[in-house]
Formats: C-alpha cells, sequence, structure tokens
C-alpha cells in the first residue's frame, strides 16, 4: 500500500541509518513541504529515540550550536540551499551538516553547496520522495497552485515548469513503490496538458532507472500510469456526495484534515481526520445513512459493556457518561467526534442537501430513479432555480444542467445566469472553458457524450446513483478494455499486464485485508488539476473487488466543490500572486 510505512522506510534506510553511525545527538532542520511530510509519518517520541533532541525551520533565524551535528532534510531549490549554505557562512552554525533532498539536485545547486560547505557537508543524499502520501491509496503533490498554473490563460509561461515538477514528482512516486510503469494518457482533441506531462514522466523514467544505483537498467514492472485532466469529468467535483468523508469535506468546514466542533460544556475541540483514526478509516467511504445507524450503535455496545443505561444515544447523554468514568472517555472519544461530525452532516442534508440531490443526480445520471431518461434537463433544474438555496447551489446546478447537455447556447446561458443573480460572477460558469469543458455550443452541433459502464443493479441509494468516471476507467484498465485510440500509450506496459487474473471490479470477491501486502500488479492514476474524495474512494472500491490490482490515485491536490469553484472563477483574472511549488515558501 501507499502507505506512511513505505515513506517510514525510505527515511529509515537513509536519514535514520545515518544518525545511528553516531551517538551524538542531534538537530533536524526542515522546510515548510519536509515539515509536512515527516509529520504525516513518524512522530517526535521516534526522531527522540534516534536522538534528534530539536526540530527547526530552515527558514527562521536560529542561534548557532556548535557541538552540534545537522541534519537538513529538504527540497532541492534555489530558497532552500540558499538558506543553509546562510547557516555556514561566513561562520558554521553547527559542527557538520548531513543533507538529504527529496528529490534530485541540480548541478548549479550542488556545485554553489560544495564551493561554500563542503567541508561541513558530511553526507549529502538524495532519496526521491517529493510526493505526499494523503492515504494508504492517495497522494498528492501538496501544489494547489498548479491549477492555475497550468489552466489560467495569464500564467502561460508557468505552466510548463509547472508540469515538469509534477512529473519529477511522479518519478519520486514510481522510484518510491519500486514501479516502472507503462504510461498512458486520456486524448483529449481540446487539451495537450495530458499528453505533454505522459512525455515528460515517460522520459523522466527512463533517466531515472538508467541512473539506478544498481548499475542494472531496470525493465518494465506490472504497473500502468494514466494520465487525465479535470475536465474529463466535471460532474464528480460539482455533485453533492452522501457518502461520510465527501460530504463531510463538502458541507462542513474542515481545514487541514482538523475538523473543530464544540463539546456541551461549549468548550471547542478539534480533531485530526487521518489514517490513525482507525474508525474513520473504516466509515469515511460509507453512505452517511449507514454511519449515522453505525456509530449509535458502537456507543450502545460499549456503553453496554460498562453497564450503562441502554438509552438513546445523543452528544449531551455521552459526555455525561465520559465524565463518570475516566478509563470509559479514552474509549468512547473518537466515537464522540463522529457522531458530532455525522450529525452535523445530517444537519446540513435535511436543511437543503436532500431536496437538491434528486434534482443533482437525475441531471448527472440523464435520467431518473425509475431509470426513465431525462428527456427535458430544463423541468428538472427549474424547481432549484425557484427555491431559495444559497447562490453557490444553484451554480452547481446550473453548471451540472450545461454538463447534461454538453454545452448550452449563449442566449440561454445568459437567462440562467440572470435567474441565479450572478452577472457579476459569471466566471463561475464560463471559465469552464479553460479545462476544455464545452460551455457554450451552437445549437446544431450535437457533442457525443461517452457511453457509461451499467451499474443500474449496483445501485443501493436513490439520492447516490452517480458514479465517478473515473472508477470506470480503472474498471476498464483493469480489464485491459481501455482503447487504444483515446487512450493512447506514451510507452507500452508488459504484455503480461493483464496476465495476473484480473477480473472485472463489478465481480464479487471477499475483500483482502486493507493493509495486505499484494502482489499483483498496480494501476496508478495521475488527475492533472485535482482530485475528488469519491474519486478517492473508487481507488479503494475497485482494489477492494479486484484481488489482483492495487489502485493508486493522486493528483497536484485534493479538491472539494467550493474550492474548486473558486479556483475557476479566478482562471479569467489578470496576472495575480500565484506561485509554483519552487516558489510556494515566499508566499
Amino acid at each position: 500500500m501507499l502507505s506512511c510505512y513505505l515513506l517510514l522506510t525510505g527515511i529509515k534506510d537513509t536519514i535514520i541509518t545515518d544518525c545511528r553511525k553516531s551517538e551524538v545527538w542531534k538537530i533536524l532542520i526542515l522546510d515548510p513541504f519536509t515539515t509536512k511530510l515527516l509529520s504525516s509519518c513518524c512522530k517526535m517520541s521516534d526522531l527522540m529515540s534516534e536522538k534528534i533532541t530539536i526540530v527547526e525551520d530552515l527558514y527562521k533565524s536560529r542561534e548557532p550550536v556548535l557541538e552540534m551535528k545537522a541534519i537538513y532534510f529538504m527540497t532541492p531549490t534555489a530558497k532552500c540551499v540558499e538558506a543553509f549554505i546562510a547557516d555556514f557562512k561566513p561562520k558554521p552554525k553547527y559542527k557538520a551538516a548531513y543533507v538529504y533532498f527529496t528529490d534530485y539536485c541540480p548541478d548549479e545547486l550542488f556545485n554553489d553547496m560544495k564551493l561554500y560547505c563542503a567541508k561541513y557537508i558530511r553526507v549529502c543524499k538524495e532519496i526521491n520522495m517529493s510526493f505526499m502520501p494523503q492515504e494508504a491509496q492517495v497522494f498528492t503533490c501538496d501544489n494547489p497552485e498548479a491549477f492555475q498554473s497550468i489552466y489560467s490563460p495569464h500564467c502561460q509561461d508557468k505552466k510548463k515548469k509547472t508540469l515538469v515538477t509534477l512529473a519529477d514528482q511522479l518519478v519520486t512516486l514510481c522510484a518510491t513503490l519500486d514501479e516502472y510503469p507503462g504510461v498512458r494518457y486520456k486524448k483529449d482533441s481540446n487539451m495537450e496538458n495530458a499528453k505533454t506531462l505522459a512525455e515528460l514522466v515517460d522520459s523522466k523514467l527512463a533517466r531515472h532507472y538508467e541512473m539506478d544505483d544498481s548499475g542494472k537498467k531496470k525493465g518494465k514492472t506490472q504497473a500502468q500510469l494514466l494520465i487525465v485532466e479535470r475536465g474529463f469529468d466535471p460532474v464528480s467535483p460539482i455533485l453533492h456526495e452522501l457518502t461520510y468523508q465527501a460530504m463531510a469535506y463538502d458541507l462542513v468546514d474542515i481545514q487541514s484534515d482538523t475538523y473543530t466542533y464544540k463539546s456541551k460544556d461549549g468548550a471547542e475541540k478539534q480533531a485530526l481526520l487521518n489514517e490513525d483514526d482507525m474508525l474513520w478509516v473504516k466509515l469515511r467511504h460509507k453512505h452517511i445513512a449507514e454511519v449515522s445507524e453505525q456509530i449509535p450503535k458502537m456507543v450502545k455496545e460499549i456503553s453496554a459493556s460498562k453497564k450503562q443505561p441502554d438509552g438513546k444515544i445523543t452528544i449531551s447523554n455521552l459526555a455525561q457518561m465520559m465524565k463518570k468514568m475516566p478509563s470509559f472517555r479514552k474509549q468512547m472519544t473518537e466515537k464522540a467526534v463522529h457522531l458530532q461530525l455525522a450529525e452535523d452532516c445530517m444537519k446540513h442534508f435535511s436543511n437543503n442537501v436532500e431536496k437538491l440531490c434528486k434534482a443533482e443526480q437525475d441531471l448527472a445520471v440523464g435520467s431518473d430513479v425509475d431509470g426513465q431518461k431525462v428527456k427535458d434537463p430544463m423541468r428538472t433544474l427549474l424547481p432549484v432555480l425557484l427555491h431559495p438555496y444559497s447562490t453557490h447551489d444553484k451554480i452547481r446546478a446550473v453548471l451540472l444542467y450545461i454538463f447534461s447537455l454538453n454545452g448550452t447556447t449563449d442566449e440561454n446561458l445568459s437567462k440562467l445566469i440572470q435567474h441565479v443573480k450572478i452577472e457579476d460572477q459569471r466566471e463561475y460558469i464560463l471559465n469552464w472553458k479553460e479545462l476544455g469543458v464545452p460551455i457554450i455550443t451552437s445549437s446544431s452541433i450535437f457533442n457525443r457524450k461517452p457511453s457509461r459502464r451499467d451499474r443500474s443493479q449496483e445501485e443501493k441509494y436513490n439520492l447516490s446513483r452517480w458514479v465517478p468516471v473515473i472508477k470506470d476507467v480503472m474498471e476498464d484498465a483493469v480489464e485491459n478494455k481501455l482503447e487504444t485510440r483515446e487512450w493512447p500509450h506514451q510507452s507500452e506496459c508488459p504484455a503480461a499486464w493483464n496476465g495476473s487474473g484480473a477480473v472485472s471490479a463489478r465481480q464479487k470477491h471477499k475483500a483482502s485485508a486493507q493493509d495486505e501486502r499484494r502482489t499483483g500488479s498496480r494501476l496508478i492514476i495521475f488527475v492533472i488539476g485535482g482530485i475528488t474524495y469519491s474519486e478517492m474512494r473508487s481507488a479503494y472500491e475497485v482494489t477492494q473487488a479486484v484481488k489482483s490490482c492495487e489502485v493508486i490515485i493522486g493528483s497536484s491536490h485534493i479538491l472539494t466543490p467550493t474550492s474548486l469553484l473558486d479556483d475557476i472563477k479566478v482562471l479569467s483574472k489578470g496576472p495575480t500572486e500565484i506561485f509554483t511549488i519552487d516558489e510556494r515558501s515566499n508566499a
């Protein structure tokens, strides 16, 4: 699995192993990216046990500690290298430096370091780890700014540099996974970004494995890397999702994976929603109806075991139980967090979202609950426009209407914009064209929509019938059914890609343990321009259904409907302060 285990192994094999060679206590110095990276996979106690006593910020002013050695874990950028040199010129701050780069360090930066700091550097290594593991099967490049750099017509000078940086990060992902995949991309007559990125990744992978430390040229492995643009599926990021994780991040204010809520006594509390929260991992892909049913059930089971009255479970009486029994408190805390978060989600659902969902699903799927085709999407949209929903919700519904038609006429769009009263915010809709999504079309032109898999037998909830398009792609790739015409090979993958017994994700298999080490092939999906929580869920669903293939999905960043609409809106603005990954720490 693409878990913290792999990152921790990489860090242990390099930084920690070198640390153990010396009994002296050391200082660890990090930049903003490596701070995030390291905190995603280890705790301060792990570092202390390896004789690392202080963790410092590379960019902040620090007092010299001449008797200590310093470990520098940083990205190979000009700013990082300048900060490093400043620590040893004109006078050294530390006894010696152990330098570890997340990626290949350009020669000119390396030469500058040698020129000024050679006598202090004991170790200088590149550990190929410039991506961010978000979950067991999800990664990002931690670069939300890439969206503007790639899609804004005012940032075309930054586009190539951003794609090169993303390619470098994808190569380090493949190296960490020890994969040399065949590379394919979704062909698009309007957009060239997927093709460009595929070419860059393929050439950089070839160069990386030619220069492998083992001295042997690595052959292709049983893996495929598929690259696709965000405009490939504009529906999934806009739809209201009713699975727990996607719903929570859409409707509740969760910042940096931290959920802030008020306990019954009015105190503000925070909970981190990550892989360490086993209940979150267990529930995040379930429908909110199941979550709302399961959490109180879990609480009741624990209450019964502690001889608590088996009454109705609410936040209030849960708080009372926790006060009475200190040993019981720890066991109940995570249940309380998710009981509160699920209640928050359901509050939003009951107020507005439930009524919206039927119209959204009909527009997205193109048919109603009974399978009857939606002949007039405007009749589906109109009740949403007439109801006092928020402007943002109406914009989402209008977009789904336009996507359902593959574009609308200029005249019709003007009427819709007037109806929603967003004459001064029309960029929310018009700027989708920068992603290659048809918004304005001539009524005489017929745009063919891609055919979808029939999932009518899989449908369990009427308000959750839509399935992300990327799930079709995952299943087709596993079954070796992707059309070469639509998904050209930048480089061939081995002929045996589908020879390991890969079968349709629709066929039922007994799901293997989440942390089981798979021996089959890997499918890596990279979406340019952000991935949604529903697309992340799809990677797990296909992996669980198909024993022989692990699906990993990633992007520059993870998006929510609100964050995407905000990014879309500013695409047409004049030059603004938008930073690439190399410049982000100056912001």
